[in-house]
């Protein structure tokens, strides 16, 4: 099980930790919501949870819940600027299909 981090998208997580002066990775889940079912969720992590996996990968240190984990496994975090919209991105090659807006996949 593995989890990967684009350069762009290592170079926004360091930085946004730097400025928060705090915090030991980003934890990336999943939540259920939306019109397919799940959404992802990026978060500043302070400590670890019993059930979390921590990947590290291009200097940024990722942290999955076991719950999460299954969803997400061979995910790449990127980051991508198009015109004034900015963010992270998931590529996420286990999910099958998402809602029009974007804001929640299905497995």
């Amino acid at each position: 099980m593995a989890i990967s981090i684009s350069d762009a998208a290592a170079k926004r997580a360091n930085d946004f930790l730097q400025n928060r002066g705090s915090g030991i990775g980003l934890r990336l889940g999943v939540k259920t919501t939306g019109c397919s079912g799940l959404a992802y969720v990026l978060e500043f992590v302070d400590e670890l949870n019993e059930d979390d996996t921590v990947f590290v990968d291009n200097g940024v240190t990722v942290i999955i819940d076991g719950k999460s984990l299954v969803y997400l496994d061979g995910t790449q975090l990127d980051f991508a600027k198009e015109g004034l919209n900015e963010g992270f991105q998931f590529i996420n090659p286990n999910a099958n299909g998402e809602c029009g807006c974007g804001e929640s996949f299905n497995v």
